[in-house]
């Protein structure tokens, strides 16, 4: 099984691995990483977890100009291939900019451009992506899944408290009387692209109830400076991700 995403990808992949070793706490297990790839291996049963650390599936470039992300190309994807499960995940690096932009052009459709609508961006790289699991992956052999949108909490108007609020200090879950906010625009891109596509690909619906898990963050207490409430403490709200994961797997017909 092999994660392709970002942090949130490596939230799960954590979440997964700490799940199997509590359940085989005597196995023999490794834990190695080369570069961008990681790889959580079960001898006794012969199945690595791996993640390919890709925080937007398509390619980034680095060219004369500068470091370029390229919305209609995926040539790394040949080190996807091969594997039983591929669960893919891109979101949370798309509306960076400034420093945090690990791009300094895009391309798109042939042109080049310092910077674009980043909603479009992103639906022009699933697009690229969808199709690339259409021409690539083996259907008789290998399920793809799409991990859905984790949501973050920096905004309290989200869950009925002040804009200044953020995950800091929660210490309960909201409920889907106080949380009115619907689902961010971009999960309707992924469904809108998975709808299209060709190839079966799963989505993992987790938006909804990750939105209601305020409560579910670092925050402050990531050792870093700043405030996390983009990613999920361990154990947390991954772990039901999982578990949802896990049903849809043991729900298979054989």
């Amino acid at each position: 099984m092999m994660f392709i995403g970002d942090s949130l990808s490596l939230n799960q992949w954590q979440s997964l691995t700490c799940m199997l070793h509590a359940f085989l706490p005597q196995s023999n297990y490794t834990v190695h990483r080369e570069g961008n790839l990681s790889t959580f291996y079960l001898p006794e049963y012969e199945v690595s977890l791996m993640l390919s650390r890709n925080a937007f599936l398509v390619d980034i470039v680095q060219e004369n100009i500068g470091t370029v992300l390229k919305l209609d190309s995926i040539k790394n994807g040949e080190s996807w291939k091969g594997y039983d499960f591929l669960i893919f995940n891109t979101w949370h690096w798309w509306l960076h900019t400034g420093r945090k932009q690990p791009w300094d052009f895009i391309e798109s459709r042939g042109k080049v451009k310092k910077d674009m609508d980043r909603m479009a961006a992103y639906r022009e790289a699933l697009r690229t992506w969808s199709k690339w699991v259409d021409s690539n992956v083996n259907t008789t052999t290998t399920q793809v899944f799409f991990q859905g949108i984790s949501p973050t909490h920096f905004n309290g108007k989200e869950w009925n408290g002040t804009k200044a609020t953020t995950c800091t200090h929660q210490i309960r879950p909201a409920t889907d009387l106080t949380y009115e906010s619907g689902p961010p625009p971009e999960v309707m891109i992924v469904k809108e692209v998975l709808k299209n596509m060709s190839t079966p690909v799963v989505l993992l619906d987790i938006t909804r109830l990750s939105q209601l898990r305020k409560d579910g963050h670092p925050s402050i207490y990531t050792g870093l400076k700043g405030n996390d409430c983009s990613h999920w403490c361990l154990a947390g709200v991954p772990d039901t991700w999982n578990e949802i994961l896990y049903a849809i797997l043991t729900s298979r017909k054989t």
